[in-house]
């Protein structure tokens, strides 16, 4: 996850502690239902969505943290929230499909199971 922190410029919302989490993956989505269908459990979920329920669907999914694009910050409840589950938030000012871009060019595969 610290590599995702540096090539995006992130800041890290909470779980500094957890940057050593190795990604495995990203799916990239603002639709929580396909994250839940079709996302691997060591996915980094990327969103715009910044409310609770991107917490709660990660939590569920199994990924190893989130984050937010185009300059978005998490909500305080769902701030809360992923640190009371341990997930890590990480923002970017960047856009989805900048930051998908930047991520595939480094080596970071889709995650999509069927």
């Amino acid at each position: 996850m610290r590599t995702v922190v540096g090539l995006l410029d992130c800041e890290v919302a909470c779980g500094q502690e957890a940057l050593d989490t190795p990604v495995g993956a990203c799916f990239a989505a603002d639709l929580m239902s396909d994250v839940l269908a079709f996302s691997s459990s060591d996915a980094l979920l990327i969103t715009g969505l910044t409310s609770v329920q991107s917490v709660h669907t990660a939590h569920v999914a199994d990924c190893v943290g989130i984050l937010f694009v185009s300059g978005k910050r998490p909500s305080p409840e769902a701030l809360q929230l992923a640190r009371d589950v341990s997930i890590p938030l990480l923002t970017t000012t960047r856009s989805m499909f900048e930051a998908c871009g930047i991520l595939s060019r480094n080596g970071l595969v889709g995650s999509a199971r069927s």
